[in-house]
Order: C-alpha cells, then sequence, then structure tokens
C-alpha cells in the first residue's frame, strides 16, 4: 500500500490510507499481487491506470484520489471532485471472462447494494438517488489478445458524490425553462459517513462480484440488476429520437426496449437513454 502526494495533501491521503489498509487486507488473498495506492489529487485515475495499461501489464491495483483535476467520465463528459465532497477511484486488473457484456451493469449493481436502498441505477452506469444522479461509472480496456478467450486490462472508474450537494437557486433559464436538478449526494440518506468508509464498504465486494462476472458473465445478476433497474416500465427515449418503453435487460445486459409493439435491444455505449 501506498501514499503520497502534495504536503498539504498528506493530511487527507493518511485518512484514505486507513481504509486503504483494510481493503488490501480483505482483497490480497483472493486476489495475487493486488495492491492499494492513494492520492491527494490526480489528473484522473483512470487517465492513470489506463497509461500503466498500454505501457505494460497491468497488475491487480486500486488507484484513490482524494481530488481529481481532469476526471472523465462516460462519452468524454467531465467529472470533477473536491477533496471530502466525494468518492473517486479505479480497480485496474487484467480479466479473461466468456463474454465482456454487462461488465459496466454488474459494477453499478455491487456498488448499488452497498450503499443504500434507495439507490436505483439507469441504464448503462449512472447510479441514482432520489431521480438524481448519485454518481457514475466508466470501464475501458486495454491490451486486447486475440482469440476466443481474449484477455484484457480493464480499468474500472467509480465516482460518487458524497456531500449533501448545495441547494439549486430556482430561477429561470433563457428560454424559461427551469435550471437542471442538482446530483444527489450519500449524506441525504447516510448522514456521517465519510469517503473513506464508504471505500471500505465498496471495494471488496466489487472485486467479488467482478471475479463472479468473469467465472459466471452477466446472468446471475440479471436479477440483482432488475431489483435496481431506475428505468423499468418506463417511457424512455433514445438518442437517435425513438420512443418506446423500457422493459428490463437481456441475459447479456442489453436493454430492451418496447417500440411500436417490439422488444428492440440496446447494446451501444453510445446510446443515451433519457426517461420521457
Amino acid at each position: 500500500m501506498q501514499s503520497g502526494g502534495r504536503p498539504e495533501g498528506v493530511a487527507a491521503a493518511a485518512t484514505l490510507a486507513a481504509s486503504a489498509e483494510t481493503i488490501w487486507l480483505a482483497v490480497a488473498p483472493t486476489l495475487p499481487g493486488f495492491t492499494v495506492e492513494v492520492v491527494p489529487e490526480i489528473d484522473s485515475t483512470n487517465s492513470e491506470l489506463m497509461r500503466r495499461a498500454r505501457a505494460a501489464p497491468l497488475d491487480p491495483v486500486l488507484l484513490v484520489a482524494e481530488q481529481q483535476t481532469a476526471g472523465r467520465g462516460r462519452l468524454g463528459r467531465g467529472w470533477h471532485s473536491q477533496p471530502g465532497h466525494s468518492l473517486t477511484f479505479s480497480l485496474g486488473l487484467t480479466l479473461r471472462p466468456r463474454s465482456w457484456s454487462g461488465l459496466s451493469l454488474v459494477v453499478g449493481v455491487s456498488l448499488a447494494e452497498r450503499l443504500h436502498a434507495d439507490v436505483r441505477l439507469k441504464w448503462p452506469n449512472d447510479l441514482w438517488l432520489m431521480e438524481r444522479k448519485l454518481g457514475g461509472i466508466l470501464v475501458e480496456t486495454a491490451g486486447l489478445v486475440d482469440g476466443p478467450d481474449a484477455a484484457r486490462a480493464v480499468v474500472i472508474g467509480v465516482g460518487l458524490n458524497v456531500a449533501r450537494p448545495a441547494e439549486a437557486a430556482v430561477q429561470q433559464v433563457p428560454g424559461g425553462a427551469l435550471p437542471p436538478m442538482p446530483p444527489a449526494g450519500l449524506a441525504e440518506v447516510e448522514m456521517g459517513v465519510t469517503a473513506p468508509e464508504w471505500l471500505a464498504r465498496l471495494v471488496p465486494a466489487l472485486v467479488a462480484d467482478v471475479k463472479h462476472f468473469e467465472a459466471e458473465g452477466f446472468a446471475p445478476f440479471v436479477s440483482r440488476f432488475a431489483a435496481r433497474d431506475a428505468l423499468r416500465e418506463r417511457a424512455v427515449t433514445l438518442s437517435d429520437g425513438t420512443r418506446g418503453r423500457a422493459a428490463g435487460v437481456a441475459d447479456d445486459g442489453a436493454l430492451m426496449v418496447r417500440v411500436d409493439g417490439r422488444l428492440r435491444r440496446v447494446d451501444s455505449a453510445e446510446v443515451s437513454v433519457r426517461p420521457c
């Protein structure tokens, strides 16, 4: 386990390091070579692990940052963090599953089940609390080895809002529309739980679920996802303008949408789904 960074970040990193040691003790026996690194500040934990994965084989590692200055979300969206107000980390390891379909949903299920009973999953990779975004997941791969049992280095990035978000002022914006709702924060339902404490709750179970996915695929997680599905039976609009009603997910994690009486698969990572 390692920590480091600027002098002003030492205290914050040390706080995270206490939870990091607990995580290492829980995970290392079942994930040989596993290490935990804690830094006060970094551009992006995902970017750092992807740089490593492209340069050399990636040993299993958890990289945790007190603050990110250039965090990334899905489709290139930014994800910024503030010390103590959020939790940002990336888990890197090499996997060889029979199928890669559904991995981001497995990550979401694992996190949601350990966050709060009211946390829901918006396909494919958003965590919702009370209809507002609580966090996001970004899964990236590198080092593809050709073949039916291809192994890849996988980097699983997670960003969660911990602090209660500031109430947005209700004011008119151009066109008469109201400003967007503020994000959700875990402090709204779990007051007093710190980012390091959340980290210790989440990571050991996340590693176990990812390894379960590697062995069995997404099928064992279908019912678990259904219990947290924020879109099921709701009217949705796809990014191409198509309107339909969400009908759960398939055994490979594809979103099923009923359009004009027929089920349509939605499995592209480039598809945006918005409730009507």
